[in-house]
């Protein structure tokens, strides 16, 4: 699970660059860095569950 959900975050921000995903907070391209935000937390809670 911790080396799948990187890799389809990175493929959900080249496809929001591409053309935006019109969910509500990621309506315009700028907002790719909202998903990046989300996956450096969830990752991190992926590592405090481990531990």
């Amino acid at each position: 699970m911790s080396k799948i959900l990187p890799a389809l975050l990175i493929v959900a921000m080249a496809l929001h660059v591409i053309r935006p995903l019109g969910l509500p907070g990621l309506r315009r391209r700028g907002d790719f860095w909202k998903i990046a935000v989300a996956a450096l937390a969830l990752m991190a809670l992926t590592v405090l569950l481990r531990s």
